[in-house]
């Protein structure tokens, strides 16, 4: 597999000049496992760790490399453990909050141009949590595609495909089967010349049975859906699998909640609808809740509009706005945290000080 074949182009060789001129060479993350990562080279794979070092200069755990990221690393012989020496900037980067009460980001996916957002058309589908995914695609720079799996099992599809046009507007949508083939052929056409793309959603969607189509081969385990439709989880980590003809795939484990971070612009990409009714509201404050002359109040009496979604879109502001208190008060916490320590050690040198005069 060559370099090529993994998504390394032009404008990538060009971020490693400095590197290549200091004898190192690049990879890309393939598989992160708790002590060291597989990376996938020119020559194989190579399993490499994180030195200290470039643990010490990140700024946060989202600076440390991740699936999908290029890395400059050194060695990495039959015997020998490579040591990742720098991250190349990303291009892009699908990010969420970790999961739990602690507000640390953590990148799921780097360096990809589409984001299959895979959602089942048995039991799955949910517009609300379908807007919150397309929110988070479009916040990571790439492109967001809508996947409606398991197709083969739904009898009402034409009544399930417009309840989700109703939040998709102008994002591509596929209808796919990975047992009739229905929908593969479109999808490939997403990652071709060398692109990669992630799959996210809930558990039990499809998503490594998608994997395994689209690389025409049982990289991934899956398992047999249930009698009622449900599928089952299978992944339990995110992994970068290389497809024959060029391109990537990420997959990730199901998502039991996908928090927002810093997704402000592609909130308003996830709800272009409604910014373009707001633009025609009488006052630019419009908070469309009492006030005359209210364009998005109007479509919602005419039925433009469902309430439901004005509704989704006011839970993710609040949510956003939530997370940036508590993430501010975090920081100004940690500064105090450091002030304290400073002043602490201040104090002290000084005493030592008085007490060898």
């Amino acid at each position: 597999m060559s370099l090529a074949h993994l998504g390394f182009g032009p404008a990538l060789a060009a971020d490693f000049e400095p590197y290549a001129e200091t004898g190192l060479a690049p990879g890309r993350v393939a598989v992160e496992h708790r002590g060291a990562l597989v990376l996938l080279t020119g020559e194989g794979e190579v399993w490499a760790g994180i030195p200290g070092r470039l643990r010490h200069r990140a700024a946060s755990p989202i600076d440390l490399p991740a699936v999908g990221d290029w890395v400059a690393y050194r060695g990495g012989g039959p015997d020998d453990r490579a040591v990742i020496e720098a991250v190349l900037p990303r291009r892009t980067a699908f990010v969420r909050k970790t999961a739990g009460f602690e507000s640390v980001e953590q990148v799921v996916a780097a360096n990809v141009d589409v984001v299959f957002c895979v959602t089942s058309l048995v039991d799955d589908l949910n517009a609300r949590r379908l807007e919150r995914y397309l929110t988070v695609a479009w916040e990571s720079g790439a492109e967001p595609v809508v996947v409606l799996t398991k197709a083969d099992l739904c009898t009402k599809i034409d009544a399930a495909v417009a309840h989700v046009s109703g939040v998709t507007f102008g994002v591509p949508m596929h209808v796919v089967s990975a047992v009739s083939g229905e929908g593969i052929e479109e999808l490939e056409a997403h990652v071709a010349g060398g692109r990669t793309a992630t799959l996210v959603g809930s558990s039990g969607v499809g998503k490594s049975t998608l994997v395994n189509c689209l690389s025409g081969a049982e990289r991934l385990a899956t398992a047999a859906v249930r009698s009622d439709g449900r599928g089952r989880h299978t992944t339990s980590h995110r992994e970068l699998v290389p497809l024959a003809g060029g391109g990537c795939l990420i997959d990730t484990p199901g998502m039991r909640e996908l928090v927002l971070w810093d997704a402000e612009e592609g909130l308003d990409r996830a709800f272009e609808d409604l910014d373009d009714l707001a633009q025609q509201c009488k006052f630019r404050d419009c908070e469309h809740r009492t006030e005359p002359g209210c364009a998005v109040r109007q479509a919602i009496r005419t039925g433009a509009l469902d309430p439901a979604r004005l509704e989704s879109f006011r839970h993710l502001q609040r949510e956003l706005r939530y997370l940036e208190i508590r993430h501010d008060a975090r920081a100004r916490s940690e500064e105090r945290k450091r002030w304290q320590a400073t002043s602490k050690e201040g104090r002290e040198r000084a005493r030592q000080k008085r007490r060898s005069r």
